[in-house]
């Protein structure tokens, strides 16, 4: 890595700082290739799969206010601290009429979708929303116990992780009682023996935004509106079924371009069945050796760089972006397969941003 970066124009304290920006935790994990691909799923997709049915028969936003206890209360400062939601959120006592002061207040309820849709990392739920507000107010209920937080405007996705799921608890309890032979008082013991087993209790699921993919115009990548923001859809998905990857595989998700350039090669191979290296670096906002201006979305990952260590970062985005070009082109459509995908991404995930740059991505990643 280190000679990568000095023929790159590194020295001295940059050097130092694009070391250890472009250390790479997942290499150092030392997690070999898992034995099966796509990744098992996980414990909580089997009760999502009946939300799914449910969503069909009465709509998403109303089968998913039946089984969380956070769509039954309104956004508001000071809502965490709130006897009634305290009650419902820590210990599963929802509201008699589903609903507290109207509940959580959306624009387009109908524009809401809940599908459990295959992935590299299992199959995995995920919440669309048509609605800009709609999707923050889901977001702000989900991860940020129904306070008005700020939503920065460049998010368009939003993963959530550990989020207790009473509704699964309580179908625990049922049929625990039942092996009992109704034995509900011992109940408390039961639970206090469950709390460490998160994965019986605490779900992961993604909610996604519409929206052109980083705020990109649709004439910018020559494609009619609706036809982008289909794909744009498409592209968000499967980027975040990446980190979805990275986290179930290393317990990891980063805001790192090595790590984005990955979960967009992901994402534009199933939106497009290839790669393109001019649209994604389009879509990071990476235009020649300058550096990039002030809106381009790469300067999220920017981190604490310096303007020499970025634009040497910026640089090898661009030679890694070729690279990623080249892969797609060896595998032709294979890339499109799921259980491919994911051998190419871990291939990809233990290398490095310099790896990803120099070196022939076509053997590191091959596909039997």
């Amino acid at each position: 890595m280190e000679d990568v970066l000095r023929r790159a124009g590194a020295s001295g304290g940059v050097l130092a700082e694009l070391l250890e920006y472009c250390e790479n935790p997942y290499a150092l994990s030392g997690a070999g290739m898992p034995v099966a691909l796509p990744l098992p799923d996980e414990p909580h997709v089997a009760a999502w799969l009946g939300y799914e049915e449910d969503a069909r028969r009465v709509g998403a936003f109303v089968a998913l206010r039946r089984r969380f206890a956070q769509l039954q209360f309104p956004i508001r400062t000071g809502m965490s601290d709130d006897d009634g939601y305290r009650r419902a959120t820590r210990r599963g006592m929802f509201p008699e009429s589903e609903s507290v002061d109207g509940g959580l207040a959306l624009s387009d309820p109908s524009g809401i979708e809940l599908a459990v849709c295959p992935s590299m990392a299992g199959r995995v739920p995920v919440i669309t929303v048509r609605d800009r507000g709609d999707f923050v107010a889901l977001v702000q209920a989900f991860t940020e116990r129904n306070e008005p937080n700020p939503v920065p405007s460049s998010m368009g996705a939003c993963a959530v992780t550990g989020l207790n799921n009473w509704h699964r608890i309580a179908l625990y309890r049922a049929a625990w009682e039942e092996a009992q032979g109704g034995a509900e008082a011992a109940w408390a013991q039961e639970f206090q023996a469950l709390i460490p087993r998160k994965d019986r209790y605490q779900d992961r699921f993604i909610i996604l935004s519409h929206g052109p993919y980083s705020a990109v115009p649709a004439g910018d990548v020559n494609l009619p509106r609706d036809e982008w923001l289909a794909r744009s859809l498409v592209i968000r998905r499967e980027h975040e079924f990446l980190h979805y990857f990275t986290y179930r595989l290393f317990n990891r998700i980063r805001s790192n371009v090595f790590d984005e350039l990955i979960a967009d090669f992901v994402g534009i191979v199933a939106a497009f069945g290839t790669y393109s290296s001019e649209l994604a670096l389009r879509l990071l906002g990476v235009a020649g050796p300058s550096l990039p201006p002030r809106e381009a979305r790469i300067r999220i990952y920017r981190g604490t760089l310096s303007d020499a260590a970025f634009a040497i970062v910026c640089g090898l985005a661009a030679r890694a972006s070729e690279n990623l070009e080249q892969l797609a082109r060896a595998n032709g459509s294979l890339m499109t397969e799921v259980a491919t995908q994911a051998r190419v991404a871990h291939a990809l995930a233990t290398l490095s941003l310099p790896g990803l740059a120099s070196r022939d991505l076509r053997e590191i990643a091959a596909v039997e």
